[in-house]
């Protein structure tokens, strides 16, 4: 089989560019999401955590 002059094999391609660039964002946005989520989390848990502590028994 040979080759097909004008196409770049493997990852080198347009498409495959665009779609690992959009993976990408993907999972950066993902990330930051859980990250806001995970802080938002802990700051209600330390929050809890305090008012809890100052009630009298």
């Amino acid at each position: 089989m040979t080759p097909t002059p004008g196409r770049e094999a493997g990852f080198r391609s347009r498409i495959a560019a665009t779609a690992s660039s959009r993976l990408i964002h993907a999972v950066v946005a993902s990330l930051a999401f859980a990250s806001l989520w995970l802080s938002a989390i802990v700051v209600m848990t330390l929050a809890t955590a305090q008012h809890s502590l100052a009630l009298p028994l």
